[in-house]
């Protein structure tokens, strides 16, 4: 089975700041990791292929330090990665992204002399939050899609996709190839022994600028291409205006919580 698992270099939520004055990320001397949830469909994607054979691509869109990021994916078990980079590019949307990343995805198949099986991805990126990109890529490749998966196992065959859902979970069988975006798994992603990461190390990652995907259309791409734009980040002031209700009955604290409430318009 060949994968394609889309990843995101994003800053480190912990250390993540915003300029006062700009209102953007404060992105300088901000450490930068793997996407989280991008780790957890690497992990699915490599035990697929340990089990049913196959290749694992990565494939990451950003600037030339997210090299580091394929880099950290080929030593947990990928076969190949590409980076996806280019000025035409910058300051694209999701929508814009997910165009460019299907694009991508079939330069490589071509590059690769293959077709991919199954593309993965995490279920969203936790710098942005959308949970857009893996989606649009399927409506732009003509894919089906299965999200917030659970697991994702080959049984007789099938491949299974257990989908997390409001009441539980839902069982799923999916025909191929497909996309398949994935939440937390019951199986930790695996850090990688010295060996394979000292070769990833001393791997080239191959760059695809604009120039390198063939069927392109630029207008689709980058900042003029995105009919979506960000006026503004910030980071919300939270005050703390609370009343504590002290030595009174439960009875009575209710009744002046559910009168405060009302006044206030809250119910």
């Amino acid at each position: 089975m060949n994968i394609c698992v889309c990843v995101k270099q994003v800053p480190d939520t912990a250390e993540i700041r915003i300029d006062p004055v700009t209102h953007t990320l404060i992105r300088a001397g901000v450490p930068s990791i793997v996407n989280p949830f991008d780790t957890y469909a690497l992990e699915a994607a490599v035990r697929l292929k340990e089990k049913l054979g196959g290749r694992v691509v990565v494939i990451s869109m950003g600037p030339p330090q997210a090299a580091e990021a394929i880099r950290s994916c080929l030593a947990v078990g990928a076969d190949e990665g590409y980076l996806i980079s280019g000025r035409k590019f910058g300051g694209s949307d999701t929508l814009a992204t997910s165009y460019i990343l299907s694009e991508a995805i079939k330069a490589v198949e071509k590059r690769e002399n293959l077709r991919f099986d199954l593309i993965v991805a995490g279920k969203q990126a936790v710098d942005g939050d959308t949970a857009q990109v893996a989606p649009e890529i399927a409506e732009h490749l003509h894919l089906p899609q299965v999200t917030y998966a659970l697991d994702i196992v080959e049984q007789n065959g099938e491949l299974r996709i257990k989908r997390d859902c409001h009441s539980g979970y839902d069982i799923l069988s999916v025909p191929l190839p497909a996309v398949v975006t994935v939440v937390r798994l019951p199986y930790e992603p695996r850090y990688p022994s010295i060996g394979p990461w000292r070769e990833s190390k001393k791997r080239t990652i191959p760059v695809l600028s604009e120039a390198d995907l063939e069927t392109i259309d630029l207008s689709r791409c980058g900042l003029s291409g995105s009919p979506t734009k960000v006026k503004k980040s910030y980071t919300p002031v939270r005050d703390k205006h609370g009343t504590i209700f002290s030595k009174v009955p439960a009875e009575q604290a209710a009744e002046k919580v559910a009168s405060m409430l009302s006044e206030a318009g809250i119910i």
